[in-house]
């Protein structure tokens, strides 16, 4: 069976996204390769074992684009209005909440926050399936 280690994002500014993830999700540098060319970030927190990648292209002069294939990651928290009240309170500016339902449940609770990159990041409700 497969395990799912990490996923990578391109960034354009170690530092800032760095810094974004560590505010908004506790994540910290776990690793940080540089190669020729490139450099390697691995960001985690003790909650779990997946990882954050970040791919530093050196001389990158441009943002990235993203297409229109990206969608998003996912994360879970235990309280999304409290975490939600936080990003407002750094600046990170999240959407409004959100609450799906379906056959009269409550099915997902959520907002979405963007990284300095424009990668965006769903935040959930721990409820269901989205433990």
């Amino acid at each position: 069976m497969a395990k799912a280690i990490h996923t990578m994002v391109r960034v354009f500014d170690e530092e800032k996204s760095v810094d974004f993830y560590g505010k908004a999700f506790a994540l910290g540098i776990e690793d940080r390769f540089e190669f020729d060319g490139f450099t390697l970030v691995y960001l985690k927190n003790p909650e779990n074992d997946f990882e954050v990648e970040l791919t530093v292209n050196h001389g990158q002069a441009e943002p990235y684009s993203h297409g229109d294939g990206y969608g998003h990651l996912a994360v879970s928290v235990d309280d999304v209005d409290s975490e939600h009240g936080r990003f407002e309170s750094l600046g990170l500016n999240p959407t409004p909440v959100k609450e799906f339902h379906r056959e009269g449940a409550l099915m997902a609770k959520f907002f979405f926050v963007q990284d300095p990159d424009g990668y965006k990041i769903e935040v959930l409700q721990r409820h269901g399936r989205y433990t």
